[in-house]
């Protein structure tokens, strides 16, 4: 087991895959038993409820969360199971499932500077896909057919319509996940994860590189491997 206050739903029996293929916005056929997979699932209205990690198993799939938003995520799951032949069960998660090999600190760290978001519970239901870099990540899928909030995450895609991006940083001041950028009259984005001096934060696109702030403090922008 592992501390890191993340937990995996299980979901099992003969209609998961299909469940799951109408539910996440990551593609079920490249769940694989090995490494886990990226997976967003959103509201009709294409906002991000919950990254998961997703591994595929023998009967099902396995899928990796924060705990503090476990409960409610298979609760909420379970009104759209219908007449769906699946069940799901929720247990501590293993470092094998989340994909840790070394502390959950360095782990939480490595996924900040790889620019890997953590949606925590107010963070939940914030964002679209393409402001959390999920499009980028693998963890939605605009070729695949519908779920929850694909008509909003497909129009974004095809028409390149994303104004607002989730960008690395760092701060010589300790900031809070919410703290509000600005660049100077105004605010502009806000911290999504902080972590020490390195922050993934919200911003238009085109002010990533303007002389940002929080607090009065500058950012120093730090660019992402995949965002260029």
């Amino acid at each position: 087991m592992t501390d890191s206050d993340y937990s995996t739903i299980t979901v099992s029996g003969e209609d998961a895959f299909d469940f799951l293929q109408a539910q996440l916005a990551a593609d079920v056929t490249e769940f694989t038993d090995s490494a886990p997979a990226l997976a967003a699932w959103c509201n009709p209205k294409g906002r991000v409820i919950c990254l998961l990690r997703a591994v595929a198993l023998d009967a099902g799939y396995s899928l990796s969360l924060p705990t503090e938003l476990a409960d409610a995520v298979v609760k909420r799951l379970t009104m759209f199971r219908f007449r769906s032949k699946i069940d799901f069960a929720v247990q501590a998660a293993t470092n094998e499932q989340l994909g840790i090999g070394a502390s959950i600190d360095d782990w939480r760290l490595a996924n900040l500077r790889a620019g890997i978001p953590e949606i925590l519970q107010p963070q939940s239901e914030q964002f679209t896909p393409h402001m959390l870099n999920l499009d980028l990540l693998g963890a939605v899928s605009v070729d695949k057919g519908c779920y929850p909030g694909q008509e909003i995450v497909s129009r974004t895609h095809f028409r390149g319509a994303t104004k607002r991006r989730m960008h690395r940083f760092a701060c010589a001041s300790p900031v809070t996940p919410g703290d509000k950028v600005s660049d100077g009259a105004r605010d502009v984005g806000e911290v999504l994860n902080a972590i020490g001096r390195d922050i993934l934060a919200v911003v238009p696109t085109d002010k990533a590189e303007a002389g940002l702030t929080i607090n009065d403090v500058a950012l120093e922008h730090v660019p992402l491997p995949y965002l260029r």
